[in-house]
Order: structure tokens, then C-alpha cells, then sequence
């Protein structure tokens, strides 16, 4: 086995640390990738510091991987040494499963994530995207457009299709109006895509402090929720919100800023309980959905769709010695827009 460098989590209390772990030995159907770049995902924090109860250490997170092949297995056709590629949030699915649902193996049971979870054989811990090598199948890589920078292009596989997914779903397009709550990592994107979809795009934040930055990269109208009379403006607008935030609010007042026949989507996970009141949802014939990331499929159609629009994150690069104090910016809003390590400083 090959021995890999990173930075992992060792306790939920304690800062992440360089590590040292063993990649497993490539298969016919593998592909080694140098990670070059990581993106830095609100749900690292959440999983390292245990807040979903499910972790196990040690771990090393990043699903937000870009980077370069370095070999291939015999049996691999669709990448060759040299190629640009990512790795988003699973490494595997449908373990188990009699067949495999291309458009839904992201849902199905046995799902194997990048991180924090064991391999197909049960054996071994996944380990992430904040170290220098990953040996991934064929069929959970993806292939990154030549025309974006990796750095910039690296959130896409967490951020991107988390947005794009449920923006593809429910039919957004010219003629619709889409809201997006929260103007951070997973709602800038939402303005970009939504914006290259042909909708028109509003943003609803709890301040005014980003509406620059918004209506620059694509929103068209950018309201403070903390002005009362916002929700009375915006009443009956929007055929499509989509609620990036992980914090509680009051889904029951952004319902009312639906059409009949509109649809609200969670893609933010509040720690609390949020109560919704059953008339939000009957008058109008409303809806309350979730969403989560996408299959490997519409993750690749993301990514060419970005590369057609030259859409990539706004990021601030760090070297992976910040980490520890990038979270605590993750966690004060204080990052513009996805905070993306650059895994050469794994050398310093």
C-alpha cells in the first residue's frame, strides 16, 4: 500500500493535525489522482467535530477533491495520466444494491462517501481530499473542463451540484423566478447557475452586506429578510426558493413568498428542528423538499454545463497549515466565497 500524507481530525475537540495513512493498492478499474486542490465544505466541519454523531477517528475530510491522473488500472478507458479530474462526495454506491440507479445512487442504501465511512469491503475507513494522493474506481471519477482553473473548479463537486441539482430539477429556466436564501459558499453558486439557467434570480439574506457581491455575480434583486416588510413585498413571487442556510429560520414565512404550485428546497441542515404549519403548504398547493448533491451523472452534466459558462467558485486559497483557523472563519460567515486548500503546501 501506498502511504499518504494529509491532515486528519483525531477527536471531535481537538484541531486538525498532519497524518499519515495508507491508500490501498490500485485495482484494475482504479485511479490514482495527485490532489492539487480541496475545497473546505461546511459538512467537514460538522462531521470532524461530531455534531452529526456519527464519526469515527481518525479522519481526514475534503470531498471537494481536483487534480491530476497518475496511473490507471488496465481495465480503466476513460482517463489516461495527465488528465484533469474530480472526486465530489462518495467514491462508491449501491453496495449491495441488485442494480444500479445511475440518476438516484446517491439516495440508495450503501453509499459510500469520500469520507468517514468504510470501503466496499468493509475493511478499511475512506479517508479525504486533505491529503496528497486518493486512489478512486473509474466510475466515481469525474472529468474537470479543461477550460476552468482547478482551484476555482474544485467547490464545484460539493457546492456546485448540491445548488445545480434541484435548480435542474425542478425545471429552472427562462420565465421562472428562483429565490436563494443565503448568500455564502452554497448560495453564491446558486446565483451563478440559476443566472446561466435563464431564471430571474432574487436573493434573500439577512443583511445587505453582500448585495454588491450578488447582484455582480448574477442576482437580479437582493432583499435583507431582516426588513419585515420583505416578506410582505415578495409574497406569491417565486416559483422556485431554494434555503442554502444551517441555521434555523422560519420556513413557514418563506413559504409564503411561493406562487401556487411553487416549491421550497432545503439543501442547508439546520441543527434544530424547524416547525412547519400544514396551511403554509395547502393553500397554493406548496411544496417542502429536500435535496442532496447529485449522482455522478448529473455531477459530470454540472460540470460540463460550468465549463460551458465559465462558471467557477469565488475562493479564497489557503495552504492546508490554516486549516484549523479557516474553519473558525467558516464558522463567523467570514470567507468569501468557499475557502479551497492548496495541497502542494503539504511540502512545506
Amino acid at each position: 500500500m501506498a502511504i499518504a500524507r494529509g491532515y486528519a481530525a483525531t477527536d471531535a475537540d481537538e484541531p486538525l493535525v498532519p497524518f499519515t495513512f495508507e491508500r490501498r493498492e490500485p485495482n484494475a478499474d482504479d485511479v490514482v489522482i495527485s490532489i492539487q486542490y480541496c475545497g473546505v465544505c461546511h459538512s467537514d466541519i460538522h462531521t470532524v467535530r461530531n455534531e452529526w454523531k456519527n464519526a469515527v477517528y481518525p479522519i481526514v475530510p475534503g470531498h471537494e477533491i481536483a487534480g491530476v491522473v497518475t496511473a490507471v488500472g488496465d481495465a480503466v478507458t476513460k482517463f489516461k495520466v495527465g488528465d484533469k479530474v474530480g472526486v465530489g462526495c462518495f467514491v462508491d454506491s449501491c453496495v449491495g444494491c441488485a442494480s444500479r440507479d445511475v440518476d438516484n445512487e446517491h439516495y440508495l442504501p450503501g453509499l459510500i462517501q469520500t469520507y468517514n465511512t468504510f470501503d466496499t469491503e468493509g475493511k478499511a475507513r475512506t479517508q479525504g481530499g486533505y491529503s496528497d494522493h486518493i486512489v478512486v474506481k473509474e466510475g466515481y471519477v469525474l472529468s474537470m473542463p479543461d477550460n476552468l482553473p482547478l482551484d476555482a473548479a474544485a467547490p464545484l463537486l460539493c457546492a456546485g451540484i448540491t445548488l445545480y441539482s434541484p435548480l435542474r430539477h425542478w425545471n429552472t429556466g427562462p420565465g421562472k423566478r428562483v429565490a436563494i436564501v443565503g448568500m455564502g459558499g452554497l448560495g453564491h453558486m446558486g446565483v451563478k447557475l440559476a443566472n446561466a439557467m435563464g431564471a430571474q434570480v432574487t436573493v434573500l439574506s439577512q443583511s445587505l452586506s453582500k448585495k454588491e457581491d450578488g447582484l455582480k455575480l448574477g442576482a437580479h434583486e437582493y432583499y435583507a429578510t431582516s426588513d419585515a416588510t420583505t416578506f410582505e413585498k415578495l409574497a406569491g413571487s417565486f416559483d422556485l426558493i431554494i434555503c442554502t442556510v444551517g441555521v434555523a429560520i422560519d420556513w413557514n414565512a418563506y413559504l409564503g413568498l411561493l406562487k401556487v404550485n411553487g416549491t421550497m428546497v432545503v439543501v442547508g441542515v439546520p441543527e434544530d428542528m424547524v416547525p412547519v404549519h400544514a396551511f403554509s403548504l395547502i393553500p397554493g398547493r406548496k411544496s417542502l423538499a429536500g435535496s442532496m448533491i447529485g449522482s455522478i451523472k448529473e455531477t459530470q452534466e454540472m460540470l460540463d454545463f460550468c465549463g460551458e459558462h465559465n462558471i467557477v467558485s469565488e475562493i479564497e486559497k489557503i495552504n492546508i497549515q490554516e486549516i484549523n483557523e479557516a474553519y473558525e472563519r467558516v464558522l463567523k460567515s467570514d470567507v468569501r466565497y468557499r475557502f479551497v486548500i492548496d495541497m502542494a503546501s503539504l511540502a512545506a
